[in-house]
């Protein structure tokens, strides 16, 4: 453990720096270290595993002072088993953040610094999100769905989640986005050229991410005309992050018709881990927060009722 007369040294690995609550990460390290009087640093992967995996074997494996402990959020499908294992041997803390980890039980066996897990539940992000397309479309319809890549955990998760409570007659069309709002426009772009996207009828385009949706909305606008752009951008847009000041604030705006508040796990991180190294203890195996629709579902559903009575519906 870290010696009480030492100043705590934390490394933060971010997958990006231009994704909103990748930013609110870093924020909210930088209050919670500043409240606890640690030094951070924080690091970025720019959404690739391989970089962000070298990045942290270069700091493990330096010969320059290690930091107490490394709080990281993985890019690719796994949470780099071999460098939490190295990092532990060299009595480095070690925090898997916003994904499980199976590897932490085990290591938590053999190294006394601490290790643990912290995330958001992503099922529940996801069922939110499903019961938000059912305030939305009771009686059915279909919904332009913008996933996560391919390998994120958070993303899989999300989209369990969401299949499971939406109600049945909500088909769904899905494509997929690298959690930014740059990568969304292109694939929603990439979509509108297609001729099928001509005819498709959808009644909500819901995103994993707020960032996402507003990538979309953005190729609606650029790519679309006449009655066909106004009908597009008159569309209820659905998120997930709730950061105050972009998915709330566009929620709020009319931007977007809903979000689900993630709260950022890294301040709690930070404090479950000065804690630990300053009593001596080893935290919790995994911590989990806890998601919630914003607005609520009842506003959602009465938002409905009044747009469906204004058009004479």
């Amino acid at each position: 453990m870290a010696s009480l007369m030492k100043k705590l040294t934390f490394l933060i690995s971010l997958t990006n720096d231009d994704n909103d609550y990748q930013q609110e990460q870093a924020s909210v390290a930088q209050q919670a270290a500043q409240r606890y009087g640690i030094d951070i640093t924080i690091i970025c992967a720019q959404n690739d595993a391989i970089t962000q995996s070298q990045q942290l074997l270069n700091v493990i494996q330096s010969s320059e002072p290690h930091p107490d402990a490394i709080l990281f959020e993985p890019v690719g499908g796994t949470a780099l088993p071999q460098a939490a294992r190295a990092a532990a041997a060299a009595g480095i803390g070690w925090v898997v953040m916003n994904r499980d980890a199976e590897y932490i039980g085990e290591l938590r066996k053999v190294y006394k610094v601490p290790l643990f897990s912290i995330t958001s539940d992503h099922e529940e992000v996801g069922r939110i999100q499903g019961q938000q397309l059912g305030a939305l479309l009771p009686q059915g319809g279909s919904v332009l769905y913008i996933q996560g890549p391919t390998e994120s955990l958070a993303a899989k998760q999300r989209s369990a989640g969401m299949y499971e409570a939406k109600p049945a007659e909500i088909s769904i069309k899905s494509m997929k986005a690298h959690w930014t709002e740059e990568s969304s426009y292109k694939t929603v772009s990439s979509w509108l050229r297609l001729s099928t996207s001509q005819t498709a009828q959808i009644d909500v385009v819901a995103a994993q991410d707020d960032s996402m949706a507003m990538g979309a909305r953005k190729a609606f606008q650029d790519h679309t005309s006449g009655a066909a752009r106004e009908r597009w951008l008159s569309l209820p847009y659905l998120g997930c992050d709730g950061v105050p000041k972009t998915g709330q604030a566009w929620v709020q705006s009319g931007l977007l018709a809903a979000t689900i508040v993630i709260p950022a796990v890294s301040g709690k991180a930070i404090e479950m881990l000065a804690n630990a190294f300053r009593a001596g203890t080893m935290p919790a195996e995994r911590a989990l927060t806890v998601p919630a629709s914003f607005p609520a579902l009842e506003h959602l559903t009465t938002m409905r009722q009044a747009k469906s009575q204004g058009s004479g519906l």
